[in-house]
This record gives structure tokens, C-alpha cells and sequence, in this order.
């Protein structure tokens, strides 16, 4: 499993920490350019987001229909081409420009569908968890190295590592990711907007996703904001962000794993979400009201705690929800409305900086969530279900196309490996009697 899930988790990390090392400086950077605003400051840190919303459920959607990798190669080509004109911008809107094109290489959602490709439901989580500690280093790195990095050489230095990394995944892309199986499955050939929607499972963990992106954005826009201006007393030097960012991190990766383990061996991903959720609350409230620069960094440490948290299981609760013809369709529709909110985030701290203080900041982001938790109650946890593999030739194909049975989630067919795959619920139903029901 790992050799396969690596050089995926590894390009994506690429990617993520080109973006994450801007992220910790990109609002003061931005905020000196030519014709800028707070609320321009805020569409720059987010805008990645918006073109991520636009083209997450068409790179998905392509990536079912023309294939993964070719996908990936087309995104990352995108990401260099915005990478290098942020490197080079003068002004705002042309640094906005380039912060649109990055997030017009839409491959989150590609990537993930490939992995769930590759690899048994079984150890999906593992999977998973896998490829969100990979994005929780990088994030570390990048709150450490970036602030240094751009007080010391410039944020365009950032944008032009950033476009190396990228040429750096495409290497790894060609030379170490494998080719995924041809998968043939029983349903429509296109999977359905509204069949998606209408799953409460996959709509909660939509709605999931798209709270902790955009909140990810407000914090990034306030944080470096609020530490370093006079105006709320803080008065910190850039070069000094690494002092709230890294412990964050480091506390942020130590509590993913124990997090993971409960959310997917315990099947628990619920009260995870809930305690991350409380975090997040409590978080936004200390950075909106204390005056303690100590105690802010509290706050940001409980910020990145519920992030990281978060992360490894919200991908895979989503692809263990969504039937096998979905998962490209459904993870592209949740990247979507996450980067989405991610951008609406961004803006809308830009926007209450300009209109508002930082405490009315704290309060209504520490509501929004409130409301966000009593919601999440809703939610359920996965039902626990099985694969079992048979070989093709030995099943009977019209008794198969006429398997249904009320435990049975759904049936497909490998035909790379020449298999068909069963998907069924642990503790109702034997695999012999499945197998007597559809075997030659």
C-alpha cells in the first residue's frame, strides 16, 4: 500500500507546501502592493480557492473519464504557469491573477480518487491518513521555513521554490506513480449531481469540508494581520510568525495521529469532528478578544489542532460514503464547495478588517461555528462493510447483474486484475452466502 499511496502523497505535498509557504506571509506581502485594499488582501490569500471551486468537479469528472494522470500532469502544468506570474507581479491584480491560475490546477480531488483506485476500502483509512500526515508536514515546513524564507529573501523567492516544486511532482508523477485499474462498475455511466446530494452522509461531510477550508482562510488572513500591526498591539516583526506558526504544527501533528487511529479503527469519526469543531470555537474566540500575545498563540495552537485533526478523515469518510462510480464526481463536488468557502473566507476577513474590529471578528466566526456543531450532530457514522474478492471466471454473470440483496452495498468489477468485488455489511450477511448466490 505504501509504495503505491507515497508518490501521490508526495506530489500532492509538493503542491500544498508551495502554497502553504506563502500562506503565513501573503496577506502582509500583499497588503504593500500597489492599489491594494484589506479586502483585495483578502481575495489574493483565497482566490486560489475560487478557481479551485470552479474546476474541482471538472478535473474530477475528466480525470473518471480520460484517466488520472493525465489529469494530474495538465493541473500541475497550470499551477507552474500561476506560480511563476505571482513570482514576477507587481501590483495586486496581477498577483491575483497569478493566485487564480494556481488554483486552477485542481488535482486534490484527482489525487484522492486515484488513491481510493488503488487501494482496498480496508486500508483506505490508512491510506488516507497517510496522505494527510504528508500535507500536515508540509504545513509544518511551511510555517516555519516560510516566514523566514520571505522576511529574509522575498515572497517572490516563495513563488519561484513553488514553481520548482511543482516540476518536481510532475518528475515524481511519471517515474513512480503507478497506473490505476480499469474499474467496470453496475451503474450510470455519469454519476449524478442530485444522487450525491441527496445522501445526508455525503452532504454532512460536505458541508464538513467546506467549514474547515474556509475557516483555514480566516485564520491566514488574520493571524499574520493582527500579530504584526500596531493597530491591535501586538507589533511582531515577520521574520517572528514562526514562533505562533511552528508549535501550532507540531501540536497539530501530534494530535492527527491519535485522532485518525479513534476516527477509522474506532469508527468514530463523529466525535472527532465534534472536538475539533469545539476547538475551532474556542479558538477564534481567544484570537478575537485577548490582548496576550502568549494566550494568541494558544488560540493558533488550537487552531491547527482541530485542522489536522480533521484532515485525514474527512477524504476518507467521503470516498467510504460514495459508491465506486462516485468517488471522483463526489470528492470533486466537496473540494469544490470546500474551496469555495476557502475563497468566501479569505474575502470576508478582508472585508471585516476593513468594516469592522477583531473582536465582532472573533465572536461572529465563534457563532458561525456554534452553528456549525449543532449541525454535525446530525451526522452518523459509517456503517462497517467488508470486500470480498472473487475471481471473474468464476461467477456467474446473469446472476450477478441480478444481485441484490439489502446488505449488499454495491458490486464491481476489477478488470485489470480480472476480479469481482463485493461490497457487503460485516455483521449481516456470510460470504458464502454471497458466494452461493452468484458463483458458477
Amino acid at each position: 500500500m505504501f509504495k503505491k499511496v507515497f508518490p501521490l502523497s508526495a506530489i500532492l505535498s509538493l503542491r500544498f507546501l508551495g502554497l502553504f509557504l506563502v500562506l503565513p506571509v501573503i496577506a502582509i506581502y500583499a497588503l504593500e502592493l500597489k492599489g491594494a485594499t484589506p479586502l483585495l488582501v483578502g481575495v489574493v490569500v483565497g482566490g486560489y480557492a475560487l478557481t479551485q471551486a470552479i474546476f474541482q468537479v471538472p478535473f474530477g469528472t475528466m480525470s473518471d473519464k480520460i484517466g488520472r494522470k493525465p489529469t494530474l500532469l495538465f493541473g500541475l502544468i497550470v499551477f507552474l504557469i500561476g506560480s511563476l506570474i505571482c513570482a514576477f507581479s507587481t501590483d495586486i491584480y496581477t498577483l491575483m491573477v497569478g493566485r487564480f491560475l494556481q488554483g486552477a490546477g485542481a488535482i486534490g480531488a484527482v489525487i484522492t480518487a486515484m488513491i481510493s483506485d488503488l487501494v482496498p476500502e480496508e486500508v483506505r483509512g490508512k491510506a488516507m491518513a497517510i496522505m494527510g500526515g504528508s500535507i500536515a508536514i508540509s504545513f509544518a515546513l511551511a510555517m516555519g521555513l516560510g516566514p523566514v524564507i520571505g522576511a529574509n529573501y522575498g515572497i517572490d523567492t516563495l513563488f519561484i521554490i513553488t514553481a520548482v516544486l511543482s516540476i518536481l511532482a510532475m518528475l515524481i508523477l511519471f517515474t513512480k506513480v503507478p497506473t490505476p485499474p480499469r474499474i467496470k462498475h453496475t451503474y450510470h455511466d455519469t454519476a449524478k449531481t442530485s444522487d450525491i446530494l441527496k445522501d445526508s452522509n455525503l452532504l454532512n461531510m460536505i458541508i464538513i469540508n467546506a467549514m474547515q477550508k474556509g475557516l483555514m482562510t480566516v485564520a491566514f488572513v488574520l493571524i499574520p494581520i493582527i500579530l504584526t500591526s500596531d493597530t491591535y498591539g501586538f507589533g511582531w516583526e515577520t521574520s517572528e510568525l514562526y514562533k505562533a506558526y511552528l508549535p501550532a504544527m507540531i501540536l497539530g501533528l501530534i494530535a492527527m495521529g491519535p485522532a485518525a487511529v479513534f476516527g477509522e479503527k474506532k469508527n468514530k469519526p463523529k466525535e472527532i469532528f465534534l472536538a475539533s469543531i469545539v476547538l475551532f470555537i474556542g479558538s477564534f474566540l481567544i484570537m478575537g478578544l485577548t490582548s496576550s500575545d502568549t494566550i494568541f498563540i494558544v488560540g493558533v495552537a488550537m487552531f491547527f489542532i482541530a485542522f489536522n485533526m480533521m484532515e485525514p478523515l474527512v477524504q476518507s469518510m467521503i470516498t467510504k460514503f460514495a459508491k465506486v462510480h462516485q468517488k471522483g464526481a463526489a470528492l470533486g463536488i466537496s473540494n469544490s464547495v470546500a474551496y469555495f468557502a476557502t475563497f468566501i473566507g479569505g474575502t470576508s476577513a478582508g472585508l471585516f478588517l476593513d468594516l469592522s474590529n477583531r473582536e465582532t471578528i472573533g465572536i461572529t466566526i465563534a457563532a458561525i461555528a456554534t452553528i456549525w456543531l449543532l449541525w454535525t450532530l446530525k451526522l452518523q457514522n459509517p456503517t462497517k462493510h467488508s470486500h470480498l474478492y472473487l475471481a471473474k471466471d468464476s461467477i456467474d454473470t446473469e446472476k450477478l447483474n441480478a444481485l441484490e440483496h439489502e446488505h449488499i452495498a454495491e458490486w464491481y468489477i476489477n478488470e485489470t486484475e480480472n476480479l469481482v468485488v463485493v461490497k457487503y455489511k460485516t455483521d449481516s450477511i456470510e460470504e458464502d452466502a454471497i458466494k452461493a448466490k452468484i458463483s458458477k
